[in-house]
């Protein structure tokens, strides 16, 4: 947790790093990067990325003026500065995050490019992708690392949201032997790909890998890997050969190209080149990994009678949320199950930090812990964190114990996890406003004075206001403070159905998040009137308004 800060260390580093093949630098560039510092980026990912784009927007007709981009020079950084293919990208990898009737896709101007780029960064950020340090202007001058950091968490999403057993039950296969379905539902989709693989090779005779880097340079494990996974006919659909010749082959690059080769016939031979596999790109070769997975995953839920279905039960949407705010934050480790995740409170105690709540790091038991009487080091670091929250915090804790936080009890860990993100959202708005403490009273009243002074005729009385499901407070109140941000034409009013309500909301939070408001909320949580999830929306946009409270 505390970083070495000392000058010299890093003097003697940056005369180490500063020239090494393949990664192209670039003096300082951000304006919170200091001088000196060199930014450096890999132009095996530009060039993975580019590819990538090019072939899943190649259809899309709003991208014509920007695809294909050229992977051997810098078009990538030209073609993003407008927002449009972020904004798409986001939805190929969390489909719906972005409402298509709030992109500027026409007669583009500086003003409408940054609400573009605001909308993706604000979306980016409610998938659980950590923005914390890019910014609008960063991405309209195509700032290499901070571009290629980004894309590469969106793309990210997208090729693990099934590496997840409660969306993909045929996972159960890659159980071991004696091993319970909870300890597999702990693993993150890195883990379990790396066990997805093994799983195969086993199958092949082959030996076992342990990184996606080392292990995979000589593409052996690659080859047989695609050899198990090929359809064989039947009802996969027409059989794939693949040729394993290539394994005999001697020299290293010649046989990665070889397997590409291979993998092409399963139209999987994305991400890497074969300079890549066998420089065992960490990254890449992840990446390529994931997109066989997701293609040809070639797995059978076994008929165990043994195992505990309602375990599989997916995340909630209100979990999800609050997975993508700690995410979206630059938690570590970063967080793939809420409960268990947590279960050593070390993420909770980076959040208490965040909303000032003092912790003492000497106190806290850190990784790894021993195998024996491990637990108790993370149920003792569990203890010290309901103790902050009731203490230092003054959140309501009432019958939490840290054993709970532990064991991963919902209902508890989320009333601790809801009172960190509301005290989040209201230092933003006291940090905006003249540090003056802010609560739902002083929000509803901003809210209401806001539309009235815009003349609208909605209103609302409570964050529980049955008139909330519409929508039409929320893009009223928008509509108050950035006039031209909505397009009237595109909201229902009258007789409303259900879908029309939906949409209503859809449409809210997108312009919500254009105009700069990072809103974690789902469409849902206003049509279903949740009145925490509605408080962050109005808590958000205050801070996008003239905020005085008269």
């Amino acid at each position: 947790m505390q970083e070495l800060k000392s000058k010299d260390i890093s003097k003697t580093f940056r005369k180490i790093i500063n020239k090494r093949e393949g990664i192209t630098a670039i003096g300082g560039t951000s304006t919170i990067s200091s001088e000196g510092t060199q930014h450096s980026y890999s132009e095996e990912e530009k060039v993975a990325f580019v590819n990538w784009i090019n072939k899943a927007l190649e259809n899309d007709p709003d991208c014509k003026h920007l695809i294909p981009m050229n992977p051997n020079d810098d078009s990538l950084f030209k073609s993003l500065a407008d927002g449009i293919l972020l904004c798409k990208m986001i939805n190929l990898s969390e489909p719906d995050t972005i409402d298509e009737r709030a992109i500027n896709k026409k007669k583009l101007t500086p003003f409408t490019i940054s609400e573009n780029l605001n909308l993706a960064l604000n979306s980016a950020s409610a998938i659980g992708c950590t923005v914390v340090n890019i910014g609008a202007s960063d991405l309209k001058e195509g700032k290499p690392h901070l571009v290629l950091g980004l894309l590469w968490q969106i793309i990210k999403v997208g090729l693990f949201a099934d590496i997840e057993i409660s969306r993909n039950e045929a996972l159960i296969a890659l159980l071991n032997e004696g091993e319970e379905l909870e300890e597999l539902m702990k693993l993150s989709p890195e883990e379990l790909l790396l066990r997805w693989v093994n799983y195969h090779l086993t199958n092949a005779g082959w030996h076992t890998i342990s990184n996606f880097s080392q292990d995979i340079k000589d593409s052996r494990a690659y080859f047989h890997l695609l050899n198990q996974i090929a359809p064989k006919g039947g009802e996969d659909g027409p059989a794939i050969a693949i040729d394993l010749s290539g394994i005999n082959e001697t020299n290293d690059l010649k046989r990665a190209g070889l397997m590409l080769q291979e993998a092409d016939k399963l139209g999987c031979k994305q991400f890497v080149t074969p300079a890549d596999v066998v420089s065992g790109n960490p990254k890449l070769n992840l990446a390529f990994v994931a997109n066989l997975f997701n293609t040809y995953p070639c797995l059978h839920k076994p008929n165990n009678n043994d195992i505990d279905m309602n375990l599989l039960e997916g995340e909630s949407k209100e979990e999800r949320t609050f997975r993508n705010w700690m995410n979206s934050l630059g938690v570590n480790p970063y967080i793939n199950h809420l409960y268990s995740d947590l279960a050593d409170a070390l993420v909770i105690f980076q959040l208490y930090e965040m909303i000032r709540v003092p912790v003492n790091w000497s106190h806290v038991n850190k990784p790894p812990y021993p195998a024996l009487g491990g637990n108790m080091k993370k149920i003792e670091n569990c203890n010290y964190a309901v103790e902050l929250g009731k203490n230092k915090a003054k959140f309501s804790l009432v019958g939490i114990a840290g054993q709970d936080l532990n064991e991963g009890n919902s209902t508890l860990t989320l009333a601790l996890v809801w009172q960190l993100m509301r005290r989040y959202t209201l230092n933003v708005l006291s940090d905006l406003g003249e540090g003056e403490k802010v609560n739902d009273e002083i929000i509803i009243k901003w809210v209401n004075q806001t539309l009235k002074s815009a003349n609208k005729k909605t209103s609302i009385s409570s964050f529980k206001d049955k008139s909330i499901s519409t929508s039409l407070p929320v893009l009223d109140l928008i509509d108050a403070i950035a006039p031209n941000a909505v397009r009237q034409e595109m909201i229902r009013r009258e007789n409303l159905s259900d879908e029309d309500k939906l949409n209503n909301a859809k449409y809210a939070i997108s312009v919500a998040r254009k105009i700069g408001a990072r809103i974690y909320a789902l469409p849902d949580d206003l049509v279903e009137v949740k009145p925490k999830m509605v408080m962050t929306v109005f808590a958000c946009l205050m801070g996008k308004g003239p905020n005085r409270i008269k």
